[in-house]
């Protein structure tokens, strides 16, 4: 699972195995928990985001999404 960006408290991760019926999408870690997910086709969540966090995990993505989206089809070649 090779992280892609790291912003502050917030590590977006792609999972090199992935179930092949799922959309894109990246997996965002707090420490060392797996708290939610953000589908790469329209930026949205797929899981709630912890509480408080909605707005600054959306802005940190933005800021990566387009390097997130190559190593994401990079691994899955989709």
């Amino acid at each position: 699972m090779p992280t892609v960006a790291v912003e502050g408290q917030f590590r977006f991760v792609v999972n090199t195995r992935e179930n092949t019926f799922e959309p894109p999408h990246v997996h965002v870690w707090v420490g060392n928990e797996d708290v939610c997910r953000i589908e790469l086709n329209g930026g949205t969540y797929m899981d709630q985001p912890p509480p408080g966090n909605f707005r600054d995990i959306m802005q940190a993505y933005a800021r990566h999404a387009a390097e997130i989206r190559e190593t994401w089809d990079a691994i899955h070649r989709r």
